[in-house]
């Protein structure tokens, strides 16, 4: 299976991928020799389709995934040898974070980055469900403990943590609304700002920013060409995607058909 591993390795080489799939070669690599089942980190969409093309690549592997509750976005990915017998484990805990949200309004990027203030890198935890007085986050149980013991504050609120439950969590419900538009061209700043209803500038600000991902990875150019079926996500505002493109107009403009989930 060498040929395999500097294949892949070499196909998300220069890619926001590469060490992702490194990593995830390795452990299917690990499980190919062992023949039971390794775990990887929590990946996020991105990581996950690397796992299903390493995976496709060792006939004798399968692919399990598991985020805590269904319709995760971040989910560990376990590689299973198909001699192995048993169930893979996954080990994950929820640790349910509270502060008083009629003094404080505390938001993603406060949570990740008091969580990542800890020393703690993003692969270790899942998906953080944030409500209005608490957030839920999915942790294996190892970093759970951590979090637990050592999560005290989110910038200037003191936050109480404890245990939680995976049985309260709420499957994620997306709304979907189609949106059909034509545009110039199939730029992605062109789709993008058609799908979020924003001008071209704002989103040209916004991949500068680092805001907008394509198929899950950041966008470098705001005049790179987006095809039917690629995905375009904008932090806080969801993702399109592009469902149909339509022939041209009498204008020469584009026909397209987005469906943007909320």
């Amino acid at each position: 299976m060498a040929a395999d591993r500097e294949k892949i390795i070499r196909y998300y080489k220069g890619t926001e991928g590469a060490e992702t799939a490194v990593k995830l070669v390795d452990l299917a690599e690990a499980v190919n020799k062992s023949r039971k089942f390794k775990t990887s980190f929590f990946l996020d969409p991105y990581g996950c389709e690397i796992a299903e093309t390493i995976a496709a690549n060792y006939p004798a592997l399968k692919l399990v995934f598991d985020g805590g509750y269904p319709g995760a976005e971040r989910q560990k990915a376990a590689f299973v040898h198909e001699d192995f017998l048993g169930t893979p484990s996954f080990d994950l805990t929820v640790v349910k974070a509270s502060w008083n949200a009629q003094f404080y309004h505390i938001a993603h990027r406060d949570i990740l980055g008091s969580l990542i203030g800890l020393g703690i890198d993003r692969g270790q935890i899942g998906d953080l469900l944030i409500k209005a007085d608490h957030v839920k986050i999915i942790a294996d149980v190892k970093m759970g403990q951590f979090i637990l013991q050592n999560y005290t504050q989110i910038g200037s609120s003191a936050i109480t943590a404890e245990v939680g439950s995976f049985s309260d969590i709420e499957v994620r419900e997306e709304r979907c609304k189609e949106i059909k538009a034509t545009v110039a061209s199939l730029r992605v700043d062109s789709i993008a700002a058609a799908g979020f209803g924003s001008s071209r500038s704002k989103i040209v600000s916004d991949i500068e920013a680092d805001k907008l991902k394509l198929n899950w990875q950041s966008v470098k150019s705001s005049s790179h060409m987006v095809k039917e079926g690629d995905i375009i996500s904008m932090r806080g505002r969801g993702r399109i995607e592009v469902a149909e493109v339509r022939g041209q107009t009498k204008k020469g403009r584009t026909g397209i058909l987005l469906r943007r989930y909320i």
